[in-house]
């Protein structure tokens, strides 16, 4: 069967991504754009900020007149007014003369330039400046030096940061262009899956890979539906066609193979669905597949936990996140050292492990667990790493790339 099947990993996800276009734009408030991707350029619409300010609570002053001053020898000041941020007034500086400032206030006329006001000390209506500033215009942010307006913000096709969102508040924006974000359906098969909270029958499993998958879609922010069929081909027939119906991108999970209840791949093609790639060359999760119906995306998983999971994260995760505009994704990555070797791997294929990490001094230890492991395993697993095509085992302690789960 091994060398029936065509498509490595890398050529797999290459096809999976070439074959999903973005959702289509949607506008939403500053907060919810936070980890979404922008569907356009946008541009400052006004200078932030709108004139030059004060950077500290202190004193504007005209550089010239203070430039000399020193503790022993301080310059004498008149203060004439004050100012806070927000403040619209304007005051303008007479020779000789000094204005209050707070932070974030709007610098008075004629002045260059603030002095902190720990460098002060006032009799009076009178400041004696006990240090100059450094230069002109130090303790001044000038204005438009955040963003300009006018100028370019935002790049379409970027994730937009918690940072970012805030620089567009100060750029004008309220209302933000993003690409939308999947409605993910999920849709467990198996006449032996029952779901959560309902009596388990003899012979009957819960239905844990769907609630995984779906736990997975609420890390990334992405609402899903999940249902449970039963391993009849009209049931399911009619489960994809109300499930394609009602979201954006489907996945099944279980009846993957070729077995007499293995139904998944017959009812999808009789639904018309176009094909792009069912099995590849990976391990766990080698009956896993891919291919488009009703213009949305169905990812095929097979039911073992080890090959759902792998599958999803490998293949499926991937695929939907370019669904929301991402033009490349991946789990976060670190480097670790490898506790034991890894072995059994195949040549021809991209095998990958389940492992805990554990952290020390130097770099963190990827410790495998056995390739066959089980939900309980892997429900401790904090990553995965993997055997490329063209190796067939890893020594202990060679320095690898692993993903986190964690």
């Amino acid at each position: 069967m091994r060398g029936k099947i065509a498509f490595g990993l890398k050529e797999a996800l290459r096809l999976t991504l070439e074959a999903i276009e973005p959702l289509p734009a949607e506008k939403v408030s500053l907060v919810d754009s936070v980890g979404r991707v922008a569907a356009s350029d946008l541009n400052a619409l006004v200078d932030s900020p709108l004139a030059d300010v004060s950077r500290k609570d202190g004193y504007a002053v005209v550089y010239r007149e203070v430039e000399d001053a020193t503790q022993a020898s301080p310059v004498r000041l008149r203060l004439i007014g004050s100012v806070a941020a927000g403040g619209v007034k304007d005051i303008d500086l007479e020779p000789g003369a000094t204005v209050r400032v707070l932070t974030g206030a709007r610098i008075p006329v004629g002045a260059d330039a603030v002095v902190a006001e720990e460098f002060t000390h006032r009799e009076g209506d009178d400041i004696f400046v006990e240090a100059a500033p450094t230069e002109p215009g130090r303790n001044v942010l000038r204005g438009g030096s955040d963003v300009h307006s006018g100028k370019r913000v935002l790049e379409s096709g970027r994730r937009i940061s918690p940072a970012m969102a805030g620089l567009l508040a100060a750029a004008g924006h309220s209302m933000i262009p993003v690409v939308g974000r999947p409605r993910v359906g999920i849709v467990g098969t198996g006449d032996e899956i029952v779901a959560p909270g309902t009596p388990l029958t003899e012979g009957g499993l819960y239905a844990s890979n769907i609630i995984t998958l779906a736990g997975w879609c609420e890390r990334y922010a992405l609402e899903s539906r999940m249902a449970i069929v039963k391993d009849d081909h009209d049931a399911i027939s009619v489960a994809f066609r109300k499930m394609s119906a009602e979201t954006d991108v489907m996945i099944t999970s279980g009846g993957a193979w070729t077995g007499d209840r293995d139904m998944v791949s017959g009812v999808l093609e009789g639904l018309g669905w176009r094909k792009v790639f069912h099995r590849i060359r990976i391990g766990p999760g080698k009956a896993v597949g891919f291919g488009i119906l009703d213009k949305k995306p169905v990812f095929i998983l097979p039911g073992g936990p080890p090959s759902n999971l792998m599958g999803f994260l490998e293949i499926a995760l991937p695929g939907i996140m370019a669904l929301s505009g991402h033009k490349s994704f991946d789990l976060p990555r670190i480097n670790a050292r490898l506790g034991s070797e890894i072995v059994d791997g195949k040549a021809d294929w991209t095998d990958f492990f389940f492992g805990t990490l554990t952290y020390g001094d130097e770099l963190p230890v990827f410790c495998p667990m056995k390739k066959r492991s089980r939900l309980g395993s892997i429900a401790e697993a904090d990553a995965i790493a993997a055997i490329p095509e063209g190796h067939d085992s890893l020594p202990k302690g060679s320095v690898i790339s692993v993903q986190l789960l964690t």
